[in-house]
């Protein structure tokens, strides 16, 4: 399976200082050897590789995602020409959908003039749509980052909604997922993404091993957000999570970093030319996400080789014994990568949300089922076989 989504680090650093985050908080500290911001020499053979891998696989169209840090510390000028100089690098018939994901504190209506013109859509990371939701968002001061976050969202709601790619909001369990959800709505996104927190096993991430009396806290609050979507009479948002959830349920392949068997496709290039594996490996361990290579010296076809690549391709070969016996595997899919891991053991493991997952697929396929009108079990068939 070929890269088809190419991470592109623009910048190394980030104006905020989250206190979750696991890219500057976490196990991995590899960026602080690395330059804040890659030279233009980085750029230009990073563009002229994914352009090389595009043609050798003959990929329609790629994404290209300007990341960081936080990348709009790069002048929005220098994106646009980077993108263009993709653009200019792969073939005539290969499309290149290009996205910035930032914080949105940065946001101004000249940066996103500048982004517009280079087509560039603008994707925000976010906890929920109040300032109560973003507690652990904060600068290097400590001072809360909402305020200037609610103003870029406001502006490119209203200056550019074109150009609005969504949002995608990390669960806390200690929220109200209804209040979340529809805080979210209030911004106007055309799609949320809900991700899990990076944890795994030796490091659980907040609120897990849960107490007996509310033993899967993020498998409750993905089904209250679940039930409120659901249940609006028509979809007032995409939420990429439950749609690809419902997607593979009926036996629908769906490729997400979260759910299902599809090999996840996406690489990343560092601020130095190194070609990495995506950043949430990083939340494992040390060096986790590295692969030897760069830029300079290697192509995208020899990360496929890379045996860390060829792990997180392998689908169901991959697994531990009892997620490849349960009957959600295909739906599942073992959940992240990176949240399997366990130190000793690897990433053969069950996920650390592996009951959480359990709850929220099965309250999908009741609702599912309900929907479709099927008698005799919740879970439809390709929640046990796979799809056909």
């Amino acid at each position: 399976m070929p890269f088809r989504q190419f991470v592109l680090k623009v910048h190394g650093r980030c104006n905020l200082a989250c206190r979750y985050c696991y890219l500057y908080a976490g196990a991995d500290s590899g960026w602080r050897d690395r330059p804040a911001a890659p030279d233009d020499r980085v750029l230009s053979r990073a563009a002229d590789r994914i352009a090389e891998h595009a043609a050798a696989h003959g990929l329609p169209d790629i994404a290209l995602v300007l990341h960081g840090g936080e990348p709009l510390l790069t002048d929005p000028a220098r994106l646009g020409a980077v993108v263009d100089r993709v653009r200019a690098a792969v073939e005539p018939g290969c499309t290149v959908h290009a996205t910035v994901q930032t914080n949105g504190t940065l946001l101004t209506r000249d940066r996103l003039d500048v982004l517009a013109r280079h087509r560039v859509r603008v994707g925000v990371s976010l906890d929920g749509g109040l300032a109560a939701h973003n507690r652990e968002r904060v600068d290097h001061a400590g001072r809360p980052s909402w305020p200037a976050a609610a103003r870029g969202l406001r502006l490119l709601a209203d200056h550019w909604p074109a150009g609005y790619a969504g949002i995608l909001s990390v669960v806390d369990p200690g929220t109200d997922p209804v209040e979340v959800y529809e805080s979210l709505l209030a911004l106007r996104p055309p799609a949320v993404d809900f991700l899990l927190p990076h944890g795994n096993l030796s490091a659980p991430p907040p609120g897990l091993p849960a107490p007996a009396s509310a033993p899967v806290p993020y498998g409750d609050w993905l089904c209250a957000a679940f039930d409120r979507w659901w249940e609006a009479g028509r979809r007032d948002v995409r939420v990429r999570l439950f749609e690809e959830c419902i997607a593979l349920l009926l036996g629908i392949p769906a490729a997400t970093e979260s759910l299902g068997l599809q090999p996840f496709t996406a690489v990343v290039v560092e601020t130095d030319g190194s070609i990495e594996q995506v950043d949430s490996l990083k939340s494992a361990y040390e060096g986790a996400a590295a692969t030897g290579l760069d830029v300079h010296r290697n192509s995208f076809d020899e990360a496929l080789a890379h045996p860390g690549v060829a792990a997180r391709h392998a689908g169901e070969a991959a697994l531990a014994d009892s997620c490849r016996s349960c009957p959600l595997l295909h739906v599942c899919g073992g959940g992240q990568y990176p949240h399997r891991y366990e130190r000793g053991s690897g990433f053969r493991n069950p996920s650390v949300y592996c009951a959480d997952l359990q709850r929220f697929i099965r309250h999908v396929a009741d609702r599912l089922a309900v929907s479709l009108g099927r008698r005799g079990g919740p879970i439809p068939r390709a929640a046990h076989d796979g799809p056909p």
